[in-house]
């Protein structure tokens, strides 16, 4: 055989010799322990972890948020609806790379040495589970996030500890006295109707109103908080008279909606209005009672109130947010649609 191929052949089993020891050295002894992985390294990942430290761990600095979260949806054991605290602010505890992660106690801690995150971007946040998808089920609360609020962050509407919809709790109103309250109502119904009702006359239906609402919004006449040159003179009267007013016209006057589910659906506005549903009802009628109802006010007063709120004349963080968002005719559209819920 020719020397220069017995060379060859040397260099060849040489090389083989060495890249197979190369690999033997190398290469890990846990490598194909899990196929074309390193067994070792899920130990390692595991180890590098965070460290969760519990609610019970955030409760001694947060009672607050802890008793909002423990009484609210995001805490319902019952149907497996559990969303702790560190889901949205991130691990209370870190493992420490200096030791390769090992053991588990060393790292970082909140609030010694690791700021929890707490997020400024709710519709980013939020939406990872409450964005409709198809196929995800329908008993998680989904929303179209186009349509739900605009650009409006979640949280303005929401209590992100215990997110239903009622951020602002309902006052506890003063109960008044309706007989006595129907005699200082004579001097309403020049801008209020007879009855309430309004009209077309300059003042809004009050007819069927919430109560708490009725009181909160006459307080906010008497303190400034809203002005109206007549709302703002007429408005200065005891707790008791605005507690009396309130009951009268709560109870004792009656506006029941006359919108339909088929005329919802016939009308212009009902995609617009689905971003005012969740607090005014599909036929005018509030979610909550410190909230307006919206039946029996007439087109011409919700256009006025839709715009002194966009132009931030009438001041509430929900409802600038949301006509923000709306163009004219989207505006005159819900106004239209809101005032098909005539009094019947």
């Amino acid at each position: 055989m020719p020397r220069h191929i017995v060379r060859l052949l040397l260099f060849m089993v040489t090389f083989a010799v060495v890249a197979y020891g190369a690999k033997q050295f190398f290469t890990t002894d846990s490598f194909y322990e899990f196929g074309h992985y390193r067994g070792k390294s899920v130990a390692q990942i595991a180890a590098a972890k965070p460290k969760y430290k519990g609610t019970a761990y955030c409760t001694s600095c947060h009672e607050q948020q802890a008793a909002e979260w423990t009484d609210g949806v995001h805490n319902s054991i019952d149907v497996g609806k559990v969303v702790k605290c560190e889901v949205c602010h991130g691990p209370a505890g870190g493992r420490d790379p200096e030791s390769n992660y090992v053991p588990a106690t060393t790292g970082p801690d909140h609030p010694k040495n690791l700021k929890l995150v707490v997020p400024t971007d709710s519709r980013q946040l939020c939406t990872l589970c409450h964005e409709r998808m198809t196929g995800r089920p329908l008993q998680q609360r989904q929303i179209i996030v186009a349509d739900h609020a605009a650009t409006q962050q979640c949280t303005v509407c929401h209590n992100p500890h215990s997110p239903r919809l009622n951020l602002v709790s309902a006052p506890t109103a003063q109960v008044g006295d309706a007989a006595a309250g129907k005699l200082e109502a004579a001097a309403c119904t020049g801008c209020h109707g007879t009855d309430g009702v309004s009209n077309n006359l300059p003042g809004p239906t009050l007819a069927s109103q919430n109560a708490g609402y009725v009181i909160d919004a006459l307080k906010a006449y008497s303190t400034g908080a809203r002005e109206d040159a007549m709302m703002n003179a007429a408005a200065k009267i005891t707790a008791e008279d605005a507690a009396n007013l309130a009951a009268y016209f709560s109870t004792e006057l009656k506006c029941e909606s006359a919108l339909t589910a088929d005329k919802q659906a016939s009308l212009p506005g009902h995609a617009t209005a689905s971003k005012c549903i969740a607090c005014h009802g599909a036929n005018g009628k509030s979610t909550n009672p410190s909230w307006p109802n919206l039946v029996g006010q007439s087109q011409t007063y919700l256009v006025s109130a839709l715009r002194r709120y966009g132009a931030g004349a009438r001041k509430n963080a929900i409802m600038a947010g949301i006509v923000k968002g709306l163009s004219n005719v989207e505006l005159e559209n819900v106004a239209a649609y809101y005032a098909a819920a005539t009094c019947k």
